[in-house]
């Protein structure tokens, strides 16, 4: 006897256990995420047996946690080879059961934290919550700050009133040596972070984030590494907009060549951003800012394309989507990715393989063209002036200006 499973999975035998009458709702969410028709076959039939092995185990829904699956993978080896995608497909059926309520979440690690942790963990809720700090941010940050924790305290109480200046330059003068310059310059920001939230808090009642010492670099020596207007042309001109993720790469691209997002802002924007009828686009920007841009007609039309034909279909209201199931949104690092093959596939001429190249480019041409620091800085979202101040040294008319004569004139 066969038993369908919404009308696209046959099994030989009925469905049991204590997730038997879910199984069929895994396999519709399934489909919404855009999985093909034989992975999805594979994935329901993997989540009957999944089901029928908790019974025999006498495990009960309420009990249903991360580890069975674990176990249920172990005991299926000794009897049929274990292919690959099997547990991805077993964590996305406990995930589907948790956001329907089905089986409680998992409990949260009873490991014993050092009072330094704890208030490293504080630390980071208040980047989250109060700064609203990006999540690659919190990440750089935190490994410094328990560092510094760790070397001041041990596993002794975080008493943070204890700390004083001596503390922190000792530590730096220690640390920031070992590290490349950009690190250095990062552990600094870190710990200076990390004091303000301290004297916030109320822990401290000296500033001694002043008492940071300063990374020595030259203010603005590097020029900006921008892309030309050429290869970005040259590049735009490659992406095969003939396929679905050609359109989505070639609209990413655009994106970040005529409004000089960064990737973080790509990877944010959502259906809800972009008002068609005013011709503008919403960029959540640093800090939880919001900034409102004119829409280009050419970003526009490559957007447009691309919902109208290459976005996969799906509850997740991000722009721009995964091409492979399950359709979500872009993680961290897909923008960068999507630019570097894009460069090193087409062998473009190009400064670097990353992002800000885009961002840098733009602010070049604006500057060519008459734009003022004020509006360069503006459309890029700089908060402070003096950030948009280093595109002045790409202007070389202007600086030829300034230029002393040589002594003896022209030769």
């Amino acid at each position: 006897m066969k038993y369908i499973v919404n009308e696209q999975v046959v099994l030989s035998r009925p469905l049991e256990g204590p997730l038997a009458a879910y199984v069929d709702g895994f396999a519709k969410w399934s489909s919404k995420q855009g999985y093909a028709v034989c992975t999805l076959r594979r994935g329901v039939r993997l989540a009957a047996d999944f089901s029928r092995w908790l019974a025999n185990n006498q495990v009960r829904r309420q009990c249903v946690s991360s580890k069975h699956p674990v176990q249920y993978l172990r005991a299926r080896a000794r009897r049929v080879s274990i292919h690959e995608g099997e547990a991805a497909a077993l964590r996305y059926f406990l995930g589907f059961l948790r956001d329907e309520g089905v089986i409680p979440a998992d409990k949260p690690c009873r490991c014993r934290s050092t009072p330094a942790e704890r208030c490293a963990q504080a630390f980071e809720q208040y980047l989250r919550n109060e700064r609203a700090l990006a999540q690659v941010t919190i990440v750089a940050y935190l490994p410094f700050v328990r560092d510094f924790l760790k070397d001041r305290f041990g596993n002794r109480p975080a008493s943070l009133s204890q700390l004083s200046d001596r503390d922190v330059v000792h530590f730096v003068r220690r640390r920031a040596p070992r590290l490349h310059l950009k690190r250095a310059k990062l552990l600094t920001t870190a710990l200076r972070s990390f004091l303000q939230f301290a004297r916030y808090r109320g822990d401290l009642q000296l500033d001694l984030a002043a008492a940071v010492p300063t990374v020595a670099n030259w203010s603005m020596s590097a020029i900006p590494r921008a892309i030309a207007p050429d290869q970005v042309r040259h590049l735009l001109a490659r992406i095969n907009r003939r396929t679905a993720v050609g359109r989505r790469d070639y609209a990413v691209l655009l994106v970040l060549a005529r409004l000089g997002l960064r990737a973080g802002e790509v990877t944010q924007l959502d259906l809800d951003d972009i008002d068609w009828k005013a011709g503008t686009v919403t960029v959540h920007g640093k800090g939880g800012r919001r900034v409102e841009l004119p829409l280009p007609a050419d970003v526009g039309a490559a957007i447009a394309a691309y919902l109208q034909d290459g976005r996969p279909a799906g509850p997740c209201r991000r722009l721009f989507l995964r091409a492979r199931a399950p359709n979500r949104g872009f993680r961290c690092g897909a923008v960068g990715s999507i630019v570097r093959h894009a460069i090193l596939r087409y062998s473009i001429d190009a400064p670097t393989c990353g992002t800000h190249q885009f961002r840098h480019g733009l602010a070049t041409e604006m500057l060519r063209h008459g734009a003022s620091l004020g509006e360069i800085g503006e459309v890029l979202g700089h908060r402070h002036p003096d950030t948009t101040r280093i595109y002045a040294k790409v202007d070389l008319p202007a600086l030829r200006t300034l230029a002393l004569p040589w002594p003896g004139g022209v030769q």
